[in-house]
C-alpha cells in the first residue's frame, strides 16, 4: 500500500477548460490517446452545453452530507415526468477490478471534467469522466502487497482492499483531496490498514501519506496487555463509510464475522497531516461493540458531535451516578460523542432495556447507520433536535440529541421506540425529504414515514408496490429544492435493479431497470448494502464488478 501509486492513468478527452494544474508530483503511468475509454457503453448523451457540473452537484461523502440524509437538492434534470423506461436508462458502465463495496462519490469540475470516483476491494480508485465514462486516472494503493483475504468470514469476499465510502475536501491541498482508508496483506502475511489522502486530479498520494493505523486505549478488554488494549490490524475492516468533520477523518472499526479479539474503535486523524489527533474505544474493558452500519458512516450534527450506532457487544449494565456504563462498555447503543478540541468522547446515549437478550441473539443495533434530522417544533413550541436509526430487532429509534434516554431496564426511555412499523430486520440506513424520512427493511417494502410536530409517523404515508430481499434497500432521493422528489433504490438481485419512485408516493413507481425490452438497462450482479448516488442528471450504482451510470437517453 504504499508510497507513491505505480498506477496511475489519465486520459484527456475535453479540451475546453484548462486543466488544474496537477502539483509538483509525476503521474507514474499515463495513457495519452485522447480517444480510450475503460468504459462499456450501450449508449450516452454528451455533456448539457455550459458548465459540466457545479459544487452544488457534489456528492463528497456517503449519502451526500454529514447528516447522512442521503439527499441531493439540486437535481435540476431529472424529474418525475422525465424519470421512465421511454426517456431514461442505461448510458454506460464502468469497469473496475473488483467489487464496488463504496458509494461512488462525484466531483464537479475538475480539470475540466467531472469526475465518478471508484474505490474497489482490490484496492484500486478510479477516477471517471462522469458524464461520458472514460477514464481519468487509475491508482492502486497497495503496490507491492496484495488485498487482505477474507479471513474466512462471508461479509466482505473474496479480498478486502477500499471496503468503506471514501471522502473528498475540494479545498484541501493544491487540488483537493480523496481521504480513503485500504486494507493489505505483503509477502509475510502481515496484515496492514492504511489511512490514504490521494491528490484529487492526479490520483498520487500527497505528502505524509500513507498513515499506519496503530492505536492503543486504557483497559482490560480483548487484546489487551499492561492495561491498554491494542488495535490489531488484521482483526479489524473499515466497513463504516469515512466521517470529515471540523478538519478531522473519522475511521470507524468492524470486526471480520463477529471473530475475536476486537473491540469498538474510533480513530480520528488530522486531515492536513494525517498525524492521529484522537483515539476512543468503545468497549475497553469488555469485547466486541464494533462499528459497521452495513455500510454507513458516523454522523455529525451541527455542532460537531457525533452520532453513530454501535454494534452488538459488551454493556455494563452496572451504572455510575451520571448514569453511564460503569466500566466505559457501550455495545450495542446509539451514541453521542462530543469532539471538543480534537478529542472524543461519549457525551450521551441510548441503549435498548433488552440489550443482554439482543447482544446474545447477533439482533444488534449496530447493522443500521444514523440519520441526523432537521430540527423541528413539536405540539409544544419546542425545538427538538432528533437522530432515527434502526437496525436488526426492527425497531425504528427516534431519539432526542439532548436527552437520548440512556439505558433503563425496566423500558425504553429514548423519544420514540416504532416497534411495529417495519416489516424487518434493517440492514440499511434512512433517507430524508421535505419532512419524510424513509426506510427499506430486509423483505419490506419501501415506506415513507412523515414527521408531524416533531414526531415520526407510525404507519407509512406510502410505501412501494415491491419487497425488498437481503439487504433491503439503502434510499437516496434527488430534488430540486422541494419539488420533482424522488426516490432511487437498488435491489441486491442478479441482475441488480434499480427503482425510482415519486417521492411523494411511493407506489407510483416511475422506473426500475428491468423494464426496457431486451435487457437494455441491465448493468451487472446487485451487491449488497449499496446506495444510489445521484448527481447533475445522473444516476450512479456500484455492482460486483463496476459501477452502472444512468441517464436520459436523448
Amino acid at each position: 500500500m504504499y508510497g507513491l501509486s505505480v498506477k496511475s492513468f489519465r486520459n484527456h478527452l475535453f479540451g475546453f477548460w484548462a486543466l488544474i494544474v496537477a502539483g509538483t508530483l509525476v503521474v507514474a503511468l499515463q495513457i495519452a490517446s485522447c480517444s480510450g475509454s475503460n468504459s462499456t457503453t450501450n449508449r450516452m448523451v454528451a455533456p448539457p452545453p455550459g458548465s459540466p457540473g457545479t459544487q452544488a452537484n457534489d456528492v463528497l461523502t456517503y449519502h451526500n452530507d454529514i447528516a447522512r440524509s442521503g439527499l441531493m437538492p439540486n437535481e435540476t434534470i431529472l424529474t418525475p415526468g422525465n424519470v421512465n423506461s421511454t426517456s431514461f436508462g442505461l448510458l454506460f458502465t464502468l469497469p473496475v477490478d473488483g467489487k464496488v463495496d463504496a458509494q461512488p462519490l462525484y466531483v464537479s469540475s475538475v480539470g475540466g471534467h467531472n469526475l465518478v470516483i471508484v474505490a474497489t476491494e482490490h484496492g484500486s480508485i478510479y477516477a471517471f469522466d462522469a458524464d461520458v465514462g472514460t477514464g481519468i486516472w487509475h491508482t492502486s494503493v497497495i503496490p507491492g502487497e496484495s488485498p487482505s483475504d477474507d479471513h474466512g468470514c462471508s461479509q466482505v469476499t473474496p479480498e478486502i482492499g477500499i471496503t468503506s465510502t471514501p471522502v473528498i475536501d475540494r479545498n484541501a491541498g493544491p487540488n483537493g483531496t480523496i481521504y480513503l482508508v485500504a486494507m493489505s496483506k505483503n509477502s509475510a502475511g502481515t496484515y496492514f490498514q492504511r489511512l490514504h489522502a490521494l491528490d484529487l486530479s492526479t490520483g498520487l498520494e500527497r505528502p505524509g501519506s500513507p498513515k499506519n493505523v496503530v492505536a492503543s486505549f486504557p483497559g482490560a478488554g480483548d487484546n489487551s496487555t499492561g492495561g491498554m488494549v491494542v488495535f490489531d490490524p488484521g482483526q479489524y475492516k473499515e466497513r463504516a463509510s469515512l466521517l470529515l468533520l471540523n478538519g478531522v477523518v473519522y475511521t470507524a472499526w468492524s470486526s471480520h464475522c463477529d471473530f475475536r479479539p476486537y473491540t469498538g474503535w474510533i480513530i480520528g486523524y488530522d486531515q492536513n497531516t494525517l498525524v492521529q489527533t484522537s483515539v476512543l474505544n468503545l468497549t475497553p474493558n469488555g469485547n466486541e461493540g464494533s462499528f459497521w452500519g452495513s455500510g454507513a458512516g458516523p454522523a455529525a450534527d451541527s455542532s460537531g458531535n457525533i452520532i453513530a450506532l454501535e454494534a452488538n457487544g459488551t454493556f455494563d449494565t452496572s451504572l455510575n451516578a451520571q448514569g453511564f456504563p460503569a466500566q466505559g462498555d457501550f455495545g450495542n447503543s446509539f451514541l453521542k460523542i462530543t469532539t471538543t478540541n480534537g478529542q472524543l468522547a461519549v457525551a450521551d446515549f441510548f441503549t435498548p432495556f433488552n440489550v443482554q437478550s439482543e447482544n446474545s441473539a447477533d439482533a444488534d443495533l449496530g447493522s443500521g447507520g444514523a440519520l441526523v434530522l432537521p430540527d423541528f417544533t413539536d405540539g409544544q413550541g419546542r425545538t427538538r433536535h432528533l437522530a432515527v436509526g434502526a437496525g436488526k430487532d426492527g425497531h425504528i429509534y427516534v431519539i432526542d440529541r439532548d436527552n437520548m434516554g440512556k439505558f433503563n431496564s425496566a423500558g425504553n426511555q429514548s423519544y420514540q421506540d416504532l416497534n411495529t412499523s417495519l416489516g424487518g430486520s434493517v440492514f440499511s440506513m434512512a433517507a430524508y425529504f421535505n419532512g419524510t424520512i424513509y426506510y427499506g427493511a430486509v423483505g419490506d417494502t419501501l415506506k415513507a414515514f412523515p414527521i408531524v410536530n416533531a414526531l415520526v409517523g407510525s404507519t407509512p404515508s406510502s410505501q412501494s408496490g415491491n419487497t425488498f430481499n437481503y439487504p433491503g434497500t439503502t434510499p437516496a432521493v434527488s430534488s430540486n429544492g422541494t419539488t420533482n422528489g424522488i426516490v432511487w433504490a437498488a435491489e441486491n438481485a442478479n441482475p441488480a435493479v434499480l427503482h425510482a419512485y415519486d417521492a411523494g408516493n411511493l407506489s407510483r413507481e416511475l422506473y426500475n431497470s428491468n423494464q426496457a425490452a431486451n435487457g437494455r438497462d441491465h448493468f451487472g450482479a446487485g451487491n449488497k448494502f449499496i446506495t444510489p448516488t445521484i448527481a447533475h442528471g445522473k444516476v450512479y450504482v456500484g455492482t460486483t464488478n463496476g459501477v452502472g451510470a444512468f441517464g436520459l437517453l436523448h
